[in-house]
């Protein structure tokens, strides 16, 4: 199952009901942790989210909200004895922060840094593009490749069973039937995470087509004038650059402490959004992501979403 555990949704002031930042995405065999801010240990407990199927942590700048829990992960896990390695990303002017941040952690994991500093692939399937912050900021998207889904009518019609299922697969064909004849397109997946950022080509990229966009929605569309003087989205430049995107879904986080309900962004960004849902997180929902068609279409925006 492929699901983002909503760790916290604060932005740099956390209040009763919401946690700084951390999201928690479960994808296949992989746990990418982003930006573990304050107090993400703990809202693991709460979410039932277990430390050990974290392979990644990725963060996108070393300002405090999104990397201030990272001692406290990486000690939980050294305390379970995780026994794989796990791979840090982060932006390389902020080495010398996230040094810091790791030399006051137990000791004990096999923790393997992995500083960049442009855009481009940076592990298998997951790439960066820098966005605009007053620090230097990269989002990240994950994306699946496209594959075929096998049709077991046709499998059977053609008399292809056990073994000789796998060597189609890997060969692409077996005698006179070709992997095609037995299957369907099956688009891969994709997500986006772009957090603390002006409008921008990087953000752009990011969410391109992308299933599930998790954007930052700072600010009130009243309050642009302090999204662009900090460097920041409002809600409704995240519904703008989700639909401009054609993204699936819009998953909004990173609020601002002045706005006690939410709702009225969710609003504003669903005003310029186009056809993506919109959900507003909250600290600890669990948003899976849609299965597919035969064909690789998205049959809904959010499968799934419980508190």
């Amino acid at each position: 199952m492929r699901e983002l555990v909503v760790l916290g949704t604060a932005s740099q002031v956390p209040t009763r009901k919401r946690n700084h930042n951390g999201y928690l995405l479960l994808w296949d065999g992989e746990g990418l942790l982003f930006d573990p801010g304050e107090g993400t240990q703990r809202q693991m407990i709460h979410a039932r989210a277990a430390a050990s199927r974290i392979t990644r942590i990725c963060l996108t700048h070393v300002h405090g909200d999104h990397c201030f829990g990272l001692p406290g992960v990486l000690s939980r896990m050294a305390l379970d004895g995780v026994p794989h390695p796990v791979h840090l990303h982060f932006p390389a002017s902020g080495g010398e922060v996230v040094r810091a941040l790791v030399s006051v952690a137990s000791p004990g994991l096999d923790l393997r840094l992995h500083p960049h500093g442009s855009a481009g692939l940076i592990a298998p399937g997951l790439a960066v593009r820098p966005l605009r912050h007053r620090i230097e900021t990269y989002g990240y998207r994950l994306v699946e490749p496209d594959g075929r889904t096998l049709l077991s009518d046709r499998l059977a019609a053609a008399g292809i069973t056990g073994p000789d299922i796998a060597r189609l697969q890997q060969e692409g064909r077996l005698g006179s039937v070709r992997l095609d004849d037995v299957s369907v397109p099956r688009r891969g997946q994709s997500f986006a995470f772009v957090m603390d950022t002006a409008p921008c080509t990087g953000a752009e990229a990011l969410a391109d087509g992308v299933d599930v966009l998790v954007a930052e929605s700072t600010f009130s569309n009243d309050d642009a004038g302090l999204a662009a003087r900090y460097l920041h989205l409002t809600a409704g430049q995240a519904g703008t650059l989700a639909s401009a995107a054609g993204a699936g879904t819009l998953v909004l986080t990173h609020f601002s402490s002045r706005y006690s309900d939410v709702a009225v962004l969710a609003g504003q960004a669903r005003d310029r959004a186009g056809s993506a849902a919109v959900v507003a997180a909250e600290d600890l929902d669990r948003i899976a992501l849609p299965k597919r068609n035969r064909d690789g279409a998205l049959p809904g925006a959010v499968s799934a979403l419980s508190r």
